[in-house]
C-alpha cells in the first residue's frame, strides 16, 4: 500500500506542476564570484523535472555568517512557507551556509513546514513522495554539514598562519597604491550599465544587455544611487 501510494503521488506530480524557489549565494559581492551558474544549472533541473520556478532569490554574502544575519535566506524561506512552495532548490548544501547547526537549523525549519529540499551536486532531497524526511537524508546533511564547516576552519587556520608569516618576513597586507579606481574611472569602465540603468533597465536586463555579472549591475547601481 506504503509502495502505491508513493507510485500515485509521483504520478500526480507529473501531471500538476510543483512549483519551486531558487536560492544561490556566493560568498564575495564583487566581481569575482556570480550566481549565473548556480541558476543556470538549477533552471535545467526545473525544466527536466517539470517544475514550476516561483522566484528566485540571489544573495552575496559570507556562508559563514548566521541565518539571522542572511536576510535574503530568510526571505526565500519565509516565500516558501508563505506561499506554499513545494520545493527549495540550491546547487549544493554549503549554499545554506558553512555552520552545521546553522544548517540543520533551517533544514529543521524546512521539515516542520513541509518544504523540500534539492541540492544539486549531492544529488540528494530532504523529503520523499509523501513528504516525509528520506532515511538517509538527515544523516548526510548533518555529515556534510559538519564536514564542511571542519574545512571552512582548517583554510581559515593555513590562511591566518600564512598572514602571519608574510608579516614575520617584512611583507605588508593591503592594496598597492593607485589600485583603488577613482568615481571617474569607474565611470568610464561603466559607461555603458550606468546609461542602462538611468533608463530604467532592470539588473537582469543591464548584465544581459551589457554582458557583466548580475553582481557587478547591483554594485554599481548602489555606488552611483542608480
Amino acid at each position: 500500500m506504503v509502495g502505491l501510494n508513493a507510485l500515485l503521488m509521483c504520478l500526480l506530480n507529473t501531471l500538476i506542476k510543483m512549483n519551486a524557489v531558487i536560492y544561490a549565494r556566493v560568498s564575495s559581492i564583487g566581481d569575482r564570484q556570480s550566481t549565473d551558474r548556480q541558476i543556470s544549472d538549477l533552471l535545467d533541473y526545473v525544466k527536466y523535472q517539470n517544475l514550476e520556478i516561483s522566484k528566485i532569490f540571489e544573495e552575496h554574502i559570507s556562508g559563514a555568517k548566521k541565518n539571522v544575519e542572511r536576510p535574503i535566506l530568510m526571505q526565500a524561506i519565509d516565500y516558501c512557507k508563505q506561499n506554499d512552495v513545494s520545493i527549495l532548490l540550491v546547487s549544493e548544501l554549503s549554499r545554506l551556509g558553512r555552520n552545521a547547526f546553522e544548517v540543520l537549523a533551517t533544514v529543521k525549519d524546512l521539515i516542520d513546514n513541509g518544504i523540500n529540499l534539492y541540492m544539486q551536486k549531492e544529488q540528494l532531497t530532504l523529503l520523499d513522495a509523501e513528504g516525509k524526511p528520506t532515511m538517509f537524508a538527515p544523516i548526510m546533511i548533518a555529515t556534510l554539514s559538519t564536514c564542511a564547516q571542519l574545512e571552512r576552519e582548517n583554510i581559515k587556520f593555513r590562511l591566518n598562519s600564512g598572514r602571519k608569516l608574510y608579516i614575520e618576513r617584512g611583507g605588508k597586507l593591503g592594496r598597492k597604491v593607485g589600485s583603488v579606481k577613482t568615481i571617474e574611472q569607474k565611470k568610464e569602465q561603466y559607461h555603458d550599465i550606468i546609461s542602462y540603468l538611468k533608463r530604467g533597465y532592470s539588473i537582469r536586463n543591464v548584465a544581459k544587455l551589457t554582458g557583466k555579472g548580475i553582481s557587478t549591475v547591483q554594485r554599481i547601481k548602489s555606488e552611483f544611487n542608480l
